[in-house]
Order: C-alpha cells, then sequence, then structure tokens
C-alpha cells in the first residue's frame, strides 16, 4: 500500500526513477557481454595466430560453436543420437581388434587394420602434468577434412622425447632468447626460430621433424605455437578425418605400427587406407569406438 501511494504522490519522478534503474541494469548486461565477446574474440585471434588449434577449439566448446562429441557421449550414453544410423554410412573401429569399418546398414563398404591407443601414461617432471594415450570409446563425428595435414606436437611430445634421450626441456616464447653450445642464442623471428650468431648472421633452424628436436644445454627446447618448427610433415600421413576433442583418423609415416596399440589416442591407418577412406567419407558422418 506504502509503495502504490509512494507512485501515486511522485508521478513522474517515480516513473522516471524505475526508468532509470533499468536503463542501468540493461546498459550494466549489455557492456558485460560486449566485454566477453571481446575477450573471446581476442583469445581466438591470439590462437590462430599461434596455431594452436587443440586451444581454438576448447574455446568454441566452451561458448557452444562446437559440439563436444565424446562429452556428449560420457554424459548422455543412451541418447537417441548414438544409435546406428539405417540411411548413411557410419563408421566402426575396434580398439581390441585394431579394424575399421565403413558401413551402411549391415553391408562394409569398407575395412582395413589400424593402429589405436597404447594406453601408456606420461607425468611431467614434479607431476605438474599427466596424460594418458587412450583412444576414447563411444560416438564421434568427422567434423573436418585435411590433405597434407601437418601435426602440431603438444608439450608431452618434447616430454617423450627428452625422456628418452635423457634430457632435460625449457620452453622458448617469444621474446626470449635461449644460450646454444655453439656460441649462439635462440630466439624467434617471425615464424621461425633462429640462431643468432655474435657476428651478426641470424640463421633460421631447420623446419620441425620428429626425432631431430632443438637442442640447447641439455634441453629440449619447445617451440613456441605459430612457429615452423612446430609444425611437423608427414607425421600424419597424407589425410586426416578430424573428430574435435584432438582426436582424428589419420595416416602414419610409420606403416608397420598398424595393428597395434602404439598411437596417442588417434586411430591410425596406412596412407593408402586413410586416402580411401578420405575419398569415401563426408563431413557429419558418425564415428563408432569400442
Amino acid at each position: 500500500m506504502g509503495m502504490l501511494n509512494f507512485f501515486r504522490s511522485g508521478g513522474k519522478i517515480a516513473w522516471g526513477l524505475v526508468l532509470a534503474i533499468l536503463l542501468l541494469m540493461f546498459a550494466s548486461t549489455a557492456l558485460f557481454a560486449r566485454t566477453a565477446l571481446v575477450r573471446h574474440e581476442r583469445d581466438v585471434s591470439r590462437m590462430v595466430f599461434n596455431d594452436n588449434l587443440q586451444l581454438l577449439d576448447e574455446v568454441r566448446k566452451s561458448t557452444g560453436a562446437l559440439d563436444d562429441s565424446l562429452a556428449t557421449v560420457t554424459t548422455n550414453p543412451g541418447s537417441a543420437s548414438d544409435a546406428i544410423p539405417t540411411n548413411r554410412p557410419y563408421i566402426v573401429v575396434s580398439i581390441e581388434d585394431h579394424r575399421l569399418w565403413y558401413k551402411q546398414g549391415d553391408s562394409v563398404l569398407f575395412t582395413t587394420q589400424v593402429a589405436t591407443g597404447s594406453g601408456k601414461v606420461l607425468d611431467a617432471a614434479g607431476g605438474q602434468s599427466h596424460w594418458k594415450f587412450e583412444t576414447p570409446r563411444g560416438r564421434l563425428v568427422v567434423q573436418s577434412k585435411e590433405e597434407d595435414p601437418s601435426w602440431i606436437p603438444p608439450d608431452w611430445h618434447f616430454v617423450e622425447m627428452a625422456r628418452k634421450r635423457g634430457l632435460g626441456i625449457v620452453r622458448l616464447n617469444r621474446g626470449q632468447t635461449i644460450a646454444a653450445s655453439d656460441g649462439s642464442v635462440i630466439g624467434v623471428e617471425g615464424t621461425d626460430m633462429v640462431r643468432k650468431y655474435k657476428d651478426g648472421r641470424v640463421v633460421p633452424i631447420e623446419p620441425g621433424v620428429e626425432g631431430r628436436e632443438v637442442v640447447a644445454g641439455g634441453n629440449i627446447v619447445i617451440p613456441p605455437y605459430g612457429t615452423n618448427q612446430r609444425k611437423y610433415k608427414g607425421v600424419l600421413g597424407t589425410h586426416r578425418l578430424n573428430m574435435g576433442d584432438g582426436y582424428a583418423l589419420h595416416g602414419t609415416d610409420h606403416p608397420e605400427s598398424i595393428g597395434r596399440s602404439v598411437s596417442h589416442g588417434c586411430v591410425r591407418l596406412r596412407n593408402e587406407d586413410i586416402e580411401t577412406l578420405y575419398q569415401m567419407v563426408s563431413v557429419g558422418t558418425p564415428v563408432f569406438i569400442y
């Protein structure tokens, strides 16, 4: 009753106060949304520049722009979308049998042997990071296709290589340098890691090659994202079918590994087999892994 009398006696002033409060609330909400959008665009631009596609996927998923197919299977294992399609082709992968089938209904359109995750565990020094190399089980989807794909090795690759060779690891950030045993310092210029010598010479380091990582002071150097030294050609074979969450069906430069549990989680095929599958499979094709 008191509130009603206030509006009656206050007239335009009371209603003006209410309108001002509502406008302030609306402006605050719009400012918050705009700030979030600007931050998102800034982060996406930085990740695209650095070629950190895996992290970009995470940001896209967090905003609902990309389906997290693995998370969907985990949280909704009995959903209708997990059913085998009856009117379109699909892929089935058996981890135990190391075999892939491309099917439509009961018909097998293509089948071949594959390599799957090793199941091994890798811990970084100090226990700060922990990786388990498993092929995920459940329903995923072919989200994109690539020819002649480059591999952008995650940090675990450099940790693993250092462990095999009895070396430490050191991260090179843009704007920093690391002293090398030949008297040079290693830094970054543009898209290349370079060696800078005292006589003024600046020599680009060769692009990334698995097993020939840059070593300085007894440490394997982790290159920054976006440099050619963090792009490995040929490791993933000739073609790749991306399934999101960092997983893919791809070729290999180690055909002898096919039929074994040796990968870091992806499904490997011989190059001739992934080329055949690449021509047959379209984006959106379901992939069932068990």
